[in-house]
């Protein structure tokens, strides 16, 4: 898979979430923050990464510079994902499933951010099991990544479009 250079995108991001870490050492605690980014350019482009620092703005650049290192592109199908996939980290599953015209995105939490930042208007989504940020932002990547485009598969079993 080719690297997607994220210089010559217009990419918008979003921060899912921040955590409050801390190391106890000998001499006390340590205090860091983590922070949970999606980038996106609304037209089939999309990466996440996370960041740590000591304070909030710097764990939040951290983590979008990891997610422009991250992008992948995803296959769409107008405004919906092509066909209905479940994407499995851990012990998160997300679920997505295209949807008609009109029908907006029916997702929730980290799932929603990264629909609207990929570009897709019309899915229904349901988050299975971890509710974990991470676990749910990596199964919804595992789903976008094998979603393939029904013109490539086409070409691929060399059949008619109306065939499958």
């Amino acid at each position: 898979m080719d690297r997607i250079d994220a210089s010559g995108l217009d990419l918008k991001d979003q921060v899912l979430s921040i955590n409050r870490v801390t190391k106890v050492v000998k001499g006390g605690k340590n205090l860091s923050f983590a922070a949970l980014v999606v980038v996106g350019n609304e037209n089939g482009i999309v990466g996440f990464g996370s960041g740590k620092a000591r304070e909030v703005p710097l764990a939040i650049k951290k983590g979008l510079e990891a997610a422009k290192k991250n992008l992948i592109r995803v296959a769409l199908n107008g405004n919906t994902v092509p066909h209905q996939v479940t994407g499995v980290y851990g012990a998160g599953r997300v679920l997505l499933k295209p949807a008609p015209e009109g029908k907006g995105v029916i997702a929730g939490g980290p799932v929603r951010a990264i629909m609207q930042l990929v570009g897709v208007r019309d899915v229904v989504t349901k988050s299975i099991g971890s509710s974990n940020p991470h676990n749910v932002v990596r199964a919804t990547f595992e789903g976008l990544r094998s979603l393939k485009d029904p013109k490539a598969v086409v070409r691929l079993r060399k059949q008619g479009l109306e065939d499958l």
